[in-house]
């Protein structure tokens, strides 16, 4: 388990954080890649083994580098999971229409580059699994999400192909949408501060969920996985 990789994208002070110590604890070595350097440093010290890349995944070509250097010092990953998350919350008409596309290029043209340059490597092995985080968002739209909710729906869907595709050879790939607010500071205050705690959905159980779709048997395998707090309306 000790030569095993795993490699993170949105590695924040929750989901992203909790995915990397459970995969740590699990004897993963992890690949941290954030826009936060101090974070990932202090990661970097506590995860034995583990390695932060810090950049902003808009970069597509330093993407490209930072997966070939994971390759080449840390090794093929076993799990790649995609959390990076670019997010836009205005009324369409009152917003820079090019956020459109850079919020598409960290959510969803991150995922095809990163899948490009690793797939390979792992297909020739004949095992692994990408796990891509996702929220509502990549079901249903509403007010003041037209820029940000056609780049999670295009997240699954291309998710969903690179499931069919690499599937049949030996590659996991799943969809965890998130409906729940998240157990965070910024999350907390200011837009739930006197939300029960029942309320959130806590990064160490999405985590472990996580863990477990990355890791299921051959003959159960999951895509589409959704996570809520018991008393979440759907």
């Amino acid at each position: 388990m000790h030569d095993k990789v795993c490699l993170i994208t949105g590695v924040g002070d929750g989901t992203g954080s909790s995915v990397a110590r459970r995969f740590a604890r699990d004897g993963y070595r992890v690949a941290l890649l954030a826009r936060n350097k101090d974070r990932l440093r202090d990661l970097e010290r506590e995860l034995p083994g583990s390695k932060a890349f810090a950049f902003d995944l808009e970069d597509l070509d330093q993407l490209v580098c930072v997966c070939r250097q994971v390759k080449e010092e840390m090794g093929t990953p076993e799990v790649i999971v995609h959390n990076a998350v670019r997010a836009t919350f205005k009324p369409f008409m009152e917003v820079d229409p090019t956020e459109l596309e850079r919020n598409f290029r960290v959510n969803t043209t991150s995922l095809l580059y990163m899948a490009r340059e690793l797939t390979p490597a792992m297909v020739e092995r004949g095992s692994g699994a990408i796990v891509v985080t996702g929220n509502t968002s990549a079901l249903r739209g509403v007010p003041n999400y037209a820029l940000f909710a056609p780049t999670k729906a295009a997240q699954r869907i291309f998710a969903q192909s690179l499931a069919r595709e690499l599937g049949p050879k030996g590659i996991h790939v799943a969809y965890v949408v998130i409906d729940a607010a998240i157990d965070t500071p910024w999350t907390r205050m200011p837009f739930n501060p006197d939300a029960p705690e029942d309320f959130f959905s806590k990064p160490d159980a999405i985590a472990e969920e996580v863990f477990h779709v990355a890791n299921q048997d051959r003959s159960t395998w999951s895509f589409d996985v959704e996570l809520r707090p018991y008393g979440e309306k759907w």
